[in-house]
């Protein structure tokens, strides 16, 4: 579970003053929490990277609502269908996209001690989908409860964390402070809010959506999928900076199997430079697991241990090493490598800046990163609930531990817009000696 035209009509002009819970409005309500919205889907909706950059500067928000704007351009746009829950620190609202009838629900809450302190959810519903079709009733919240309580007591990665998360669901539902959840996506909200309240793992998602899965894929669809999937994949930009620098920006991670060879072309363009810097400050989505090896296999001259996996379900421990060949030119061994990092660089860009790091290949600049290490996989929970749920942990051979909770604490702590010409300062001083 990831990273804005002026407000579209539908948002309205008449303000909405919320003392007590509202529901099921359709203007956006002037309160901490709708302040935010605003400003929120005014950036979205401008597609204009100064002005996002802007309502990052002005809030500090948590990672799943940066990674939304790595979907605007599938999005096309948000337009606000309705505010179904306004408290003054939380409100819950439903789009529309505009590049099509896909409807997401978002939830934003605001801290008490500082304003500026942003979190929330936003993902999406299915098709058309209306307030109706996410009714939930009181069986369906017992279900759900009971089932998630033993995924989590079963194959959580830490067995005493599972547990506590468990019994706390249980006792919850017990005392029906569930009862008054009436929606699917607002269910799964506040479900993950009260295990974040225990494990403090950002990696532990609750996921509601009607979108249904169809049938598994032919071997002559999977082909042409694939097909599909590398037209979409991502060209990362690179450029030469002054002094013949390198500069690879990754906003995100993905399968090398579908979009491996568009790492090949960027790697292979910045081979013969002096030094190469790797921008991760803007990777809120982090990646699909496992897709750095690839990518760091052109910066080793010899076959090199990155990390192993441990997995609490099967007791399996998976080694990753960097690839023996690759196709085009690597980088090498040899020449310098500084990594960029802010502190929304999260999960497959924490182990990439976290590996060359302990391997004493990179020096790392910029603000602790997120903090998210953990190996997971999705399980169902009920027809439309399902769990990204964390069952196994990172093991450096250098170090023996991993970043989850603590983060990749760079060489060189800087802010994050600062990053860039740190690092080059230091090359500067680097390759005239």
């Amino acid at each position: 579970m990831t990273h804005l035209k002026p407000l579209a009509a539908v948002f309205c002009t008449t303000l909405t003053v919320a003392s007590a819970p509202l529901f099921g409005q359709t203007t956006i309500p002037n309160t901490p929490a709708g302040k935010v919205l605003r400003a929120w889907v005014d950036a979205y909706n401008s597609g204009d990277s100064a002005r996002v950059a802007m309502f990052f500067r002005t809030y500090s928000a948590e990672d799943a609502l940066r990674g939304a704007f790595a979907f605007r351009k599938m999005t096309g746009g948000l337009d606000l269908l309705s505010v179904q829950v306004s408290e003054p620190r939380h409100v819950e609202f439903m789009t529309r996209f505009r590049a099509g009838p896909m409807v997401g629900y978002g939830a934003l809450d605001v801290s008490a001690a500082d304003t500026s302190r942003v979190s929330g959810y936003f993902f999406p519903l299915g098709m058309n989908v209306s307030v109706d079709d996410i009714r939930i009733d009181a069986p369906t919240r017992t279900r759900v409860v009971r089932r998630l309580a033993a995924l989590l007591d079963s194959f959580y990665v830490s067995p005493e964390v599972g547990k506590r998360m468990s019994d706390s669901l249980l006792a919850r539902l017990k005392r029906g402070v569930y009862d008054r959840y009436t929606n699917g996506a607002t269910f799964a909200i506040h479900l993950r809010a009260d295990l974040d309240d225990i494990a403090h793992d950002k990696h532990l998602q609750i996921l509601y959506s009607l979108l249904r899965r169809g049938p598994e894929p032919q071997p002559d669809t999977v082909t042409q999928h694939r097909r599909e999937r590398e037209a979409d994949c991502p060209v990362w930009p690179t450029e030469r900076l002054e002094g013949d620098v390198g500069y690879l920006r990754f906003d995100g991670f993905v399968d090398p199997a579908e979009c491996g060879s568009t790492i090949v072309t960027a790697m292979t363009a910045l081979a013969e430079t002096k030094a190469l810097i790797i921008d991760l400050r803007e990777n809120a989505g982090g990646g699909v697991a496992g897709s750095t090896p690839l990518l760091e296999s052109y910066l080793f001259d010899r076959r090199t241990h990155l990390t192993d996996l441990w997995f609490r379900h099967t007791g399996e421990t998976r080694e990753r090493w960097t690839l023996d060949s690759v196709a085009g030119a690597r980088f090498g061994g040899a020449k310098p490598v500084y990594v960029l990092t802010s502190a929304h660089t999260l999960s497959a860009g924490e182990e990439l800046a976290y590996d060359l790091q302990a391997l004493k290949r990179a020096t790392i600049v910029g603000e602790t990163t997120s903090g998210q290490a953990h190996a997971t996989f999705e399980a169902r929970i009920d027809n439309h609930f399902e769990i990204l749920l964390p069952t196994g942990k990172t093991l450096n051979p250098v170090t023996g531990t991993d970043w989850e909770g603590v983060g990749v604490v760079p060489d060189v702590k800087v802010p994050a817009r600062g990053a860039l010409s740190t690092a080059q300062g230091l090359l500067r001083e680097k390759l005239a000696h």
